[in-house]
């Protein structure tokens, strides 16, 4: 009996470039959150070249946990898994409110293993609660985390630090908008790999033509060395806060809410259903890689959705490619050489990819709210009082100045309010009270007690 697509070993070359070509295609939003947290500490060239390599290291062992599995941890499935977006904003937050910033990853990186460890134990019973979690959740969420993004894209097209004279200045914006371009023109007229990497050839090309304007420092891969690793702890050993851990721990709701939706959709994608298991699976790996990940200085792991497009658009299932990209990152990441590559790339010429790459996050949750069934009144104020909350924090920033430094860490957070905000209000007009006769009006992925042994229903016509 053959192999299904999934668990098909293809040749070794084909195997290298279409790996390679899954790393392409999600490079660029791995590397992103940790120059966005490492330029709010305020790290050196050093240390953030060191932050990223760990990034790409840990991304690649959380891969590894996902698509090759060990025990009943690992959907098996072609998924890349690196830093999660979600988890930016809170983290920003934390250090925002952390008085001494060397203390400032100590802290995420205690959030992240406790809510890791916590979301490994609740794995099995978050498959059954997946209810709680339709696409008018979903979406409003992933929307907030395009839009809470889009101002770290604005700023870094000023420039890289707010106090020089050139902040903001028509040669930043303007190599900010030719990077931008350059992303769209190749996203237009390109196809296949070209277009699959569109965002790293704008960074590539940006850098290149801001070197006649003195905006690229190639001294971070000159001090880099050429082969170095993730020392455990290296910006000191985890310290527990409270608050910090409450924001990390929605942040892993969220996550594991859209790893679930990303099984479903690769599952369909691959002919291989995800199945209550193997959600559970999933999950176990998502979270087991988040809680590792800290003790060699990454982030909160969980799935990249812009793969799940590559998978599709390539009709190449196996998720042995997808484990070869894996090793490519923990290739990159033993490499401070390579890592350092991405600290050469002006901040104006990232802003502008920033733009692409954090607005199509924002597109993506729009999409999954086409999905909401928003002719329902009840959708429409969940998604409209959701999204008021959660944008709060970024046209207001001061909003919640009144309350206590440790309940700032989560109100800080558009994402965490906004998906506490949009999980209760669901719940609410959705599920609590609702008889037999209206129920069809509740839009979630499954009826309530329906198993997940198979792709999930189409919505009922109206």
């Amino acid at each position: 009996m053959a192999d299904h697509p999934v668990d098909e070993k293809l040749p070794a070359l084909k195997m290298a470039t279409t790996g390679l070509q899954h790393v392409a295609a999600m490079y660029a939003g791995v590397v992103a959150p940790p120059l966005i947290v490492g330029a709010a500490i305020g790290l050196t060239a050093t240390d953030l070249t060191f932050l990223t390599g760990a990034c790409l290291f840990t991304a690649g062992l959380a891969t590894f946990l996902q698509t090759l599995g060990v025990w009943k941890i690992g959907a098996r499935l072609p998924f890349v898994n690196g830093v999660t977006f979600a988890g930016v904003a809170p983290m920003t937050a934390i250090v925002a409110s952390t008085q001494d910033k060397s203390d400032a990853l100590p802290i995420i990186f205690g959030a992240v293993i406790v809510a890791g460890l916590l979301g490994f134990l609740a794995a099995p019973v978050f498959c059954k609660a997946i209810r709680f979690f339709p696409p008018v959740v979903t979406g409003t969420v992933i929307t907030l985390i395009g839009i809470s993004l889009l101002p770290v894209a604005f700023g870094w097209a000023q420039g890289p630090n707010p106090t020089a004279s050139d902040y903001g200045s028509a040669t930043n914006l303007g190599l900010a908008a030719v990077t931008l371009l350059i992303v769209l023109l190749l996203r237009r007229f390109t196809t296949g790999f070209v277009k699959q990497i569109a965002v790293l050839l704008g960074l590539v090309i940006g850098t290149l033509i801001a070197i006649p304007f003195g905006a690229t420092d190639f001294a971070p891969v000159a001090d880099a060395d050429v082969i170095g690793f993730p020392t455990p702890f290296h910006f000191g050993a985890p310290q527990f806060q409270l608050a910090a851990i409450i924001s990390m721990c929605v942040v892993m709701v969220v996550s594991m809410t859209e790893s679930t939706a990303d099984m479903l959709a690769l599952g369909e994608i691959v002919e291989r259903p995800a199945d209550e298991r193997t959600i559970a699976a999933g999950l176990r790996a998502d979270t087991l890689g988040s809680a590792i990940s800290p003790l060699f200085n990454g982030f909160m792991c969980s799935a990249f959705a812009q793969n799940i497009g590559l998978v599709a658009m390539t009709k190449i299932r196996s998720r042995y490619v997808v484990a070869a990209g894996g090793g490519f990152l923990v290739l990159m990441g033993l490499c401070p050489m390579a890592a350092s590559l991405i600290a050469v790339v002006p901040r104006p010429v990232l802003g502008g990819a920033g733009v692409v790459l954090f607005g199509s996050v924002a597109a993506s949750g729009i999409q999954t709210l086409v999905r909401a069934a928003l002719d329902k009144d009840n959708n429409v104020l969940i998604v409209a009082v959701s999204l008021a909350v959660g944008i709060i924090p970024i046209t207001a920033p001061e909003f919640y100045h009144a309350f206590p430094e440790t309940a700032r860490i989560v109100l800080d957070s558009g994402i965490s309010t906004g998906c506490v905000a949009a999980v209760l209000l669901n719940m609410v007009f959705n599920h609590l009270g609702r008889s037999a006769r209206d129920a069809h009006d509740v839009t979630h992925p499954m009826e309530a007690g329906e198993e997940l042994t198979s792709a999930p229903k189409a919505p009922a016509a109206s």
